[in-house]
C-alpha cells in the first residue's frame, strides 16, 4: 500500500475516533439543556375550547426570567387573540400568563418564541425551544 494512502487511512481513523469520543464525552441534562413547553391552558389542538376562558398559560421545563421576558408571537391579527391586560409571570416563575378575549367558533395560533423573537428565557440566558400553540374556540 502506498504510504500516503495508508497515512491517509490512518489520519480518517483518528479523526472519526475523535469526533465519536466528542460526542460520547458532550453531557446531557436538564440543566444543561433549554427549557422546553411542558404545558399549555388551553391545550395544544383541542378544538373544543370555551370562548369565556379569560387567559391563556404557557408552562415551561424550567425556572424562567419573569422580568417582561416573554414572546408571544403572531403568526397573523386573525390568528391572534386579544390581549387584554399586563401579560405576566406566576410565582412559580415557570408559568407565563396573558389575560384574553377570545370569539367563538375562531382558530387561534401563537408562537411561544421564533426565530426572530426568544424572549422566553431560562434563568441562564437560554431561550426556550419555540412552540406552536393553536386552538380552536366552540361556537
Amino acid at each position: 500500500m502506498n504510504r500516503v494512502i495508508f497515512r491517509m487511512l490512518v489520519l480518517a481513523v483518528v479523526l472519526m475516533a475523535g469526533v465519536a469520543m466528542t460526542q460520547e464525552a458532550t453531557e446531557v441534562s436538564v440543566e444543561i439543556m433549554p427549557p422546553v413547553v411542558v404545558k399549555t391552558v388551553p391545550q395544544a389542538g383541542a378544538t373544543n375550547v370555551d370562548p369565556a376562558i379569560t387567559e391563556i398559560r404557557v408552562t415551561f421545563s424550567k425556572d424562567m426570567m419573569t422580568e417582561k421576558m416573554w414572546s408571544w408571537v403572531k403568526i397573523s391579527d386573525e390568528t391572534f387573540p386579544k390581549i387584554t391586560g399586563e401579560v405576566r409571570y406566576l410565582k412559580d416563575k415557570r408559568t407565563c400568563i396573558a389575560p384574553v378575549k377570545l370569539k367563538p367558533g375562531k382558530t387561534y395560533a401563537i408562537w411561544f418564541n421564533s426565530s426572530k423573537f426568544n424572549a422566553f428565557r431560562d434563568k441562564d440566558n437560554n431561550p426556550a425551544i419555540p412552540y406552536l400553540l393553536t386552538f380552536q374556540t366552540q361556537r
